[in-house]
């Protein structure tokens, strides 16, 4: 997890799985990408134990530090809004907050009347900062239930508000576009079989020849 002004904390979720997949069809990229709750990272076969290791290890911690919150439960989703709530709306509290996959429409929703809010695991992808603005804004909401000028004062306490927004507007045309090429694909039965699947803001592709552990 990450405090309110983006610093590293000792509390993070417990690691998520590693999996690693060898393929002697790769031969100068690894990737490494979200499956199912645990990183999966496709490898050439040609690479030995040593820089194997390397390579695993650094898509890894790459990928935890754009998404700290992508393999956190509901409880480590209410910290997070606790401790924003606490630097930006006066401590405010939800009577629960948690993770939904029923979203696809919204990024996030609040009721009002029973204090609940829900966030779309659509999200859990998206660098710290995102998460943290659209807690805020459905945290506001707790305040002002409405989209007036209050509210928007309230969700302009956060100072990555409109630079999330940006990110939000190109990640949601990311996700459309992802959503229709998917749908283009061969089924799992004519996809080789270390072949990425899955959105592209998820994972992570590199070059072996390009890295600095080479």
């Amino acid at each position: 997890m990450y405090d309110v002004k983006g610093r590293q904390q000792w509390n993070v979720p417990k690691p998520p799985p590693v999996e690693i997949r060898a393929s002697k069809k790769r031969r100068s990229t690894v990737s490494a990408s979200w499956e199912d709750g645990r990183i999966v990272v496709l490898v050439p076969s040609r690479l030995g134990t040593k820089e194997r290791d390397a390579v695993v290890d650094e898509l890894v911690q790459r990928l935890l530090r754009r998404a700290p919150m992508h393999h956190s439960d509901d409880l480590a989703l209410g910290r997070r809004a606790e401790e924003l709530a606490d630097a930006y709306l006066d401590g405010i509290r939800a009577s629960s907050i948690r993770w939904v996959g029923n979203q696809r429409k919204r990024w996030g929703s609040c009721s009002p009347s029973t204090r609940e809010i829900r966030i779309s695991d659509r999200l859990r992808p998206v660098p710290h900062f995102v998460l943290d603005a659209v807690l805020i804004h459905e945290l506001a909401h707790l305040i002002e239930p409405s989209h007036s000028r209050r509210f928007r004062n309230l969700a302009a306490r956060y100072p990555r508000m409109a630079e999330a927004d940006t990110f939000l507007h190109g990640f949601s045309v990311g996700l459309e576009a992802a959503h229709e090429r998917q749908a283009q694909l061969p089924s799992e039965v004519d996809r080789p079989a270390d072949e990425p699947c899955g959105l592209a803001s998820q994972g992570l592709l590199f070059d072996l020849a390009a890295q600095p552990w080479r």
